[in-house]
């Protein structure tokens, strides 16, 4: 298999195994659709890393693969692309990139899709579609303008440049730069601690900012309300509340 789900202690490794480079065929899009779908279903998964190896996150889109695809081919494929990656945007948890070496084209959007990125120093990130002729066709053009900014993705976008862990952390692309051999284990370890968290409120805390973000905010606001009173319903919300009133802030513990 391209994409394996190795789950321990509340966190779904999305492992990408598709060597050298881990390049996205179709094959391992399709099977990166089905185990994003799968840790959305499973209650043992509380939180995700989304995961290359030591040496590459993902170097792109399959070449040779997509060289012979004419126009209709596309057409025909292009919403199941975008769907395998939008199934990863999707997943109602705590989702992490653990960005070791080259995150390219394919790779950099589907790093794009996890909440937070922790990037390797020897990471290179990058859109570089332009050089192909093409533009980035799996949401690029879409969450990179949203993280970084329309100037800056333009930028990356238009020039087909590769950026290394230091810009990208500049440019707010990644949210942190370890030793590349730590990469796994601090990405491992941020999701390890959201899993502990309250699992509704997580998932509510992320739909409302997801959905603000590509909405109104009167819309943004309705969806804050309906899930910040809805959370009063919540097992969790009696726990965390009764730990503070007894304990102090920050002991809950949630099932």
């Amino acid at each position: 298999m391209t994409v394996e789900l190795e789950v321990a202690d509340g966190v779904g490794t999305l492992r990408l195994d598709r060597p050298p480079m881990n390049a996205l065929d179709i094959a391992t899009q399709d099977r990166l659709k089905e185990l994003a779908e799968e840790a959305t279903r499973r209650d043992d998964v509380r939180a995700v890393v989304i995961y290359g190896g030591e040496k590459v996150f993902a170097a792109g889109a399959d070449i040779k693969e997509m060289q012979v695809m004419d126009h209709a081919a596309m057409i025909a494929r292009a919403r199941a692309l975008q769907d395998s990656f939008t199934a990863v945007a999707r997943i109602p948890k705590p989702v992490v990139a653990a960005v070791t070496g080259y995150a390219l084209g394919g790779g950099c959007e589907l790093a794009l899709c996890a909440d937070f990125r922790i990037a390797g120093e020897n990471a290179k990130l990058g859109q570089p579609e332009i050089l192909l002729g093409l533009i980035p066709g799996a949401g690029g053009t879409q969450r990179l303008s949203r993280l970084v900014g329309p100037s800056k993705a333009k930028d990356l976008i238009f020039t087909g440049r590769q950026v290394k862990a230091d810009e990208a952390l500049a440019i707010g692309l990644v949210d942190r730069v370890v030793p590349a051999a730590e990469v796994y284990e601090q990405a491992h370890a941020w999701a390890a601690r959201l899993a502990k968290g309250p699992a509704i409120a997580l998932r509510a805390a992320k739909e409302a900012i997801d959905t603000g973000l590509e909405t109104d905010i009167e819309t943004g606001l309705a969806v804050e309300r309906n899930w910040f009173a809805g959370l009063f319903a919540t097992e969790d919300r009696e726990r965390g509340m009764r730990s503070f009133v007894e304990e102090g802030p920050g002991k809950a513990k949630f099932l």
